[in-house]
């Protein structure tokens, strides 16, 4: 039953800069509805991750319509939720949760977030051979959007060996054998260097966000040939788009992924359609940034 407002939340930690309250209020403000986009923020609230399904179950009994879930917590949460759409299912990450009758139900927008975003913004990029660096929840949801693109095959780089082994053993079951495998940071010379003229990089670990500062690889790495998807938005231009941009490569900053994301959101929680381009507008006036050349 669609309704004229809103009451919807994000809980993560280190959440206060989210651009998400004003991506939301602003699109809902455009189509006549109200919207109250609340933080939960862990680190101010001083629970740890865990209590993610308190937070649930409290944010359902006070009224909200739903919830978006960041870092750390969208592997997390999917314990405390009555049912999974089919792409959160085979992900085992939520970053959306609708109460609807009831249920708490997880979604995941970022695949379709980073789909949207890649397919715009890179539309002839190579995708024989990708190289993936990152493998938590974010990391997830690009590699299974980075595969339904067309992706030929995927190498899932982590610090923790177990994590990036159980997200390409994961991505095989759902794509086919053979489409993923997972390998550790000493391997990113030879894995970029395979991927010159056929393939590129994506990113999907905190490193470059304003508490993280920084590359995530060395810059000699990063080569003409190669393209860069970068997944972090906050700073639009990180590091590494820099870095790969001085290198020759084509770049996709995480701006996109953002904006797309927090779209499928909104219609999740209204049911309204939103204007994706208007929202990928709006945050890129509230990173007070120009969209970089690719």
């Amino acid at each position: 039953m669609l309704k004229d407002s809103y009451l919807v939340g994000l809980i993560g930690s280190g959440i206060g800069p989210s651009l998400s309250p004003a991506l939301h209020e602003r699109e809902a403000g455009r189509q006549g509805l109200r919207c109250l986009y609340r933080l939960l923020d862990l680190d101010a609230i001083g629970v740890p991750p865990e209590a993610v399904g308190e937070l649930v179950r409290a944010a359902r009994l006070l009224g909200f319509d739903g919830l978006n879930i960041t870092h750390p917590c969208k592997r997390l949460v999917v314990e405390h939720l009555d049912a999974l759409d089919p792409r959160a299912e085979a992900l085992g990450a939520v970053n959306t949760v609708v109460f609807e009758d009831g249920r708490a139900v997880g979604h995941n927008t970022d695949v379709t977030g980073f789909a949207t975003a890649f397919a715009r913004g890179l539309p002839d990029a190579p995708l024989e051979r990708v190289v993936q660096l990152g493998a938590g929840g974010a990391g997830a949801a690009v590699a299974h959007a980075a595969l339904t693109l067309g992706a030929g095959r995927i190498t899932v780089v982590d610090a923790l060996p177990e994590r990036a082994a159980e997200l390409a053993a994961g991505l095989d079951r759902t794509f086919g054998a053979g489409r993923a495998a997972a390998a550790t940071p000493d391997r990113l010379p030879d894995l970029l260097a395979a991927a010159v003229g056929n393939g590129g990089l994506v990113h999907a670990t905190p490193t470059g966000m304003a508490v993280h500062p920084g590359l995530p690889l060395p810059a000699e790495l990063l080569r003409p040939g190669l393209w860069v998807a970068e997944v972090v938005y906050r700073p639009l231009e990180t590091d590494l788009l820099r870095a790969a941009r001085a290198a020759g490569c084509a770049t996709l900053d995480g701006g996109g992924m953002a904006a797309f994301q927090a779209a499928d959101a909104f219609r999740l929680f209204t049911g309204r359609e939103p204007d994706s381009a208007r929202m990928l507008a709006d945050l890129t006036e509230l990173t007070g940034a120009v969209a970089a050349p690719r």
